[in-house]
């Protein structure tokens, strides 16, 4: 026989497990999301997968290479969809190694995993938004040093100038001057020398 419902009630569904999140510090060289998706599925389905890139330097366009360039990653987070799974995998994995075969190019490397309890993947993205609004302000506070650092130096360059014709004009007007009295100096002495043999 069917039970009616009260007007409030919902009909009784699954309910969703909670989500876990655990962090990489570090990612091995030639690893991206596939591979590090491939590893972790072993244990329990994995969710989403963020690896973030190795900031570099200013690009040179000169030297352009042929070949496909790896990406290298510095950390990394990985969702799973149970949170018992995260917990599980971060205290088998953490301090082990991350591949057990030695011709493997992560045979000497090691997992460094921690779970992250009451993380979200929302505070991953806003995280990560706030770092980039802090390196564009970075950005934009080095681009006014340097703007300034260089409006000072121009304007000193012309204040420089004038100053050391100033200074010019002056010593000339010294050293002719100064010329002037060492010889009347030296024509005084030399006439009360005189004077005084005769």
């Amino acid at each position: 026989m069917p039970t009616q419902l009260d007007e409030g009630e919902a009909p009784s569904e699954h309910k969703r497990s909670k989500r876990g999140l655990i962090y990489l510090s570090s990612i091995p060289p030639y690893m991206n999301v596939t591979t590090v998706r491939e590893v972790f599925g072993q244990f329990g389905k994995v969710g989403r997968v963020y690896l973030q890139l190795l900031d570099k330097g200013p690009k040179d366009d000169s030297k352009k290479k042929k070949h496909k360039v790896n990406k290298k990653f510095t950390e990394g987070w990985v969702e799973f969809e149970k949170k018992c799974v995260a917990k599980r995998v971060a205290t088998l994995l953490n301090n082990t190694q991350v591949s057990t075969r030695k011709k493997s190019k992560h045979y000497d490397y090691r997992w460094n995993i921690k779970y992250l309890s009451n993380f979200k993947w929302t505070h991953l993205h806003e995280r990560l938004a706030y770092e980039r609004a802090e390196k564009a302000k970075q950005f934009r506070n080095e681009v006014q040093l340097s703007k300034k650092k260089t409006n000072f130096f121009s304007v000193n360059i012309g204040k420089k100038g004038e100053v050391v014709n100033k200074e010019y004009d002056d010593m000339e007007n010294i050293a002719t001057g100064t010329a002037i009295d060492v010889e009347e100096e030296q024509q005084e002495t030399r006439e009360t020398f005189l004077q005084s043999l005769l």
